[in-house]
């Protein structure tokens, strides 16, 4: 393949140290305001105000509008089958979702319809859904099982997961949400997953990182530390806490070296600040508080602080239903505190960093070379601007993937 050279660019590098930005450094996009970017062999060959390319280089005229690196999902429920569309209505006749939850709604019913769904259309369902998410610039993204609460089902997901991914451009990384719901006596549930189905799990996905949700209804912050005391020999631990209660759920995230803690919208002030200062990622789900309640985490607050702060669509089916990381910035500004500029760097290098990529999220000579290139001139426009597709041309691994 020859290179390829994008000229005339507004470019956003997102430079800067390793790791999650933090403070100022979420601030930073380190623009260079009229550059360009050499890409060959799949990667970022130069970045520049002016490069010499090689006299086959395809060439892309960016036309002063911005180049920046494709955006990082990293907390998604994209595996699913059936629909909620009933229980969203009762939703808009006033039913909480607690109560349909109880009444056997919610999760459980996409859990019966996930039961119900072979492999092969689980993952035919998956791809479809990221094929929308590689349209509006999304490159890499984390999908988690949990619809299937049995061994059997959670291993399908997990496999369906591996298999749509495998002939995506972009990179799938899979999580195995072993504590999402509870069938049965809690306490009895809780033990099988710990004992049984994380073996199994452990067996065939040995690196997958572990999950839960710790909430009333679902996990208590009890099991959640006894399936991850016992996971957390062999695999990285992930947490959604805090979306409706505040339980006790984050010091204990923090103790047991999870990588993040997830939703945040009922985090206590004390709770925010313990996970700012410490070395766990906090994820906000924007389009969450947005569909379901009108309830935000408090991100602002959170950056200010220090925290290493990533943002993510938490698409699925009941609670979000958005496969937009263009939408989901514009939420997180208007409503969770942030700047634009914290919103790209939190949808881009940091939740990178999260999953434990360090060749992607920033344009830099020697990075994977995903790429979006925005209808836009102004990066701001990301956050301004609402519904639609921002996204003109996407790049992954240096191969156009859309235009």
């Amino acid at each position: 393949m020859p290179a390829l050279l994008i000229r005339h660019a507004r470019i956003l590098t997102l430079r800067g140290e390793a790791g999650a930005r933090r403070g100022a450094a979420l601030r930073e996009l380190g623009i260079i305001p009229h550059g360009e970017v050499l890409v060959a062999d799949g990667k970022i060959a130069a970045v520049g105000e002016k490069i010499e390319a090689p006299a086959d280089a395809e060439v892309i005229d960016a036309a002063g509008r911005v180049l920046m690196p494709g955006f990082v999902d990293c907390h998604t429920h994209a595996c699913w089958a059936g629909d909620r569309l009933d229980e969203w209505e009762k939703k808009l006749n006033g039913v909480p979702y607690l109560d349909i939850l109880k009444a056997g709604g919610g999760i459980h019913s996409t859990v019966r319809a996930v039961r119900e769904a072979t492999q092969k259309q689980l993952a035919a369902s998956l791809r479809e859904r990221l094929g929308q998410m590689l349209r509006g610039g999304t490159t890499t993204v984390e999908v988690k099982s949990g619809y299937g609460l049995n061994t059997e089902s959670e291993l399908k997901m997990l496999r369906a997961i591996r298999r749509a991914a495998s002939d995506w451009p972009g990179t799938v990384i899979p999580t195995a949400l072993l504590g999402h719901a509870v069938e049965g006596d809690p306490e009895e549930y809780s033990r099988m997953v710990t004992k049984e189905m994380l073996v199994e799990v452990s067996r065939e996905f040995p690196d997958v990182a572990v999950d839960a949700f710790c909430e009333k209804e679902a996990w208590s912050v009890e099991a959640c530390v006894r399936l991850f005391e016992k996971a957390r020999k062999h695999h990285p631990l992930r947490v959604h806490a805090d979306q409706f209660n505040s339980l006790g759920m984050i010091p204990e995230a923090i103790r047991l070296h999870a990588r993040s803690v997830d939703h945040l919208e009922a985090t206590t002030k004390a709770d925010m600040l313990a996970l700012a200062e410490s070395a766990t990622f906090g994820v906000i789900l924007p389009c969450t508080g947005f569909h379901t309640d009108q309830r935000f985490a408090k991100a602002g607050f959170f950056a200010d602080k220090g925290g290493a702060l990533a943002l993510a669509t938490n698409c699925n089916p009941g609670s979000s239903p958005t496969h937009s990381m263009p939408f989901a910035i514009a939420l997180a500004v208007r409503f969770c505190g942030l700047l634009p500029a914290e919103a790209i760097v939190a949808a881009t290098v940091n939740p990178a960093a999260l999953l434990g990529f360090t060749d992607r999220g920033t344009i830099e000579p020697g990075k994977r070379a995903d790429l979006v290139l925005l209808h836009h001139k102004d990066e701001r426009q990301l956050a301004y601007e609402l519904g639609g597709n921002p996204v003109d041309l996407v790049l992954c691994a240096g191969q156009r993937v859309t235009s």
